[in-house]
């Protein structure tokens, strides 16, 4: 092929090889992607409510340099609430529009969006306009980055602090299965269920999300499940499991035997 597709996208042929570990220029394609996520992204992971299950802090962990070859000013925003709930940190946003999309699909009232263009161009509303519909807490969990944060846990603990449990609530606006976090016996936050690529499982209504942080609101089901690559995890990782495909070829196994060591190095 004459460049470089993504493999999960490209429709299956005789012959086909899928080299998405073992190739030079795909590592070398994703450290580029990743440079330029990285070029007005502030170091804030020490601060930031969403260190310990950032997908950037991953990727730079996994694919950035040690330096950044930028040489002007990073772009800078003030913090803004667009709720009473909801803070926009726009300085760490990495303009990826997933907040937006989900805003269009579960509600007919969307107030934020993308303002400006190139370089000037950040999420917002229009003339700080608050987001106030019943499911505009899901912003927080959809955003990859610590961009959009829940004011009522930021600064309160780090997740790897903290107990993930999972539990469910005869709700009349959602189907009320969330995550409970909890430290000691007291629940610091409420977010919405993930499945293993990340994504949220359900939307949840911002009265299961902010109001019902009280253990007796609940119907506790018991420990979530937690990635063995995740920090949460308290380091305590499964065995190398490769798939069977992987265990066929030696190359693919060397190489998944690499990446398994740097994801279980710390």
């Amino acid at each position: 092929m004459p460049k470089l597709v993504a493999s999960c996208r490209t429709g299956v042929m005789d012959g086909m090889e899928v080299q998405n570990i073992t190739s030079p220029e795909v590592v070398e394609a994703r450290k580029g992607i990743v440079e330029m996520l990285l070029i007005n992204h502030p170091l804030d992971c020490p601060v930031c409510d969403q260190a310990g299950e950032c997908h950037l802090q991953d990727l730079a962990y996994e694919h950035g340099a040690e330096a950044t070859r930028y040489e002007f000013d990073r772009r800078t925003f003030d913090k803004i609430d667009i709720g009473d709930k909801i803070q926009l940190h726009m300085t760490r946003c990495i303009l990826c529009y997933r907040c937006v999309y989900v805003a269009d699909q579960i509600t007919n009232n969307r107030v934020h969006g993308i303002l400006g263009r190139g370089d000037l161009a950040e999420i917002s509303t229009n003339i700080e306009k608050a987001i106030d519909n019943d499911f505009s807490g899901n912003v927080i969990d959809v955003c990859p980055v610590g961009a959009l944060t829940d004011k009522t846990f930021r600064f309160k603990n780090r997740v790897w602090f903290t107990k993930p449990v999972e539990a469910h609530r005869d709700c009349p606006t959602c189907t009320g299965k969330v995550t409970l976090w909890y430290k000691g016996e007291e629940v610091l936050r409420v977010t919405a269920r993930k499945d293993e690529f990340g994504e949220a499982e359900d939307f949840i209504c911002n009265t299961c999300r902010f109001d019902k942080k009280a253990t007796n609101d609940w119907v506790i089901e018991g420990p979530r499940k937690v990635s063995r690559q995740s920090v949460i995890n308290s380091n305590h990782y499964d065995e190398l499991q490769p798939v069977q495909v992987v265990q066929k070829n030696l190359e693919l196994m060397e190489a998944n035997k690499e990446q398994f060591e740097r994801a279980t190095k710390f």
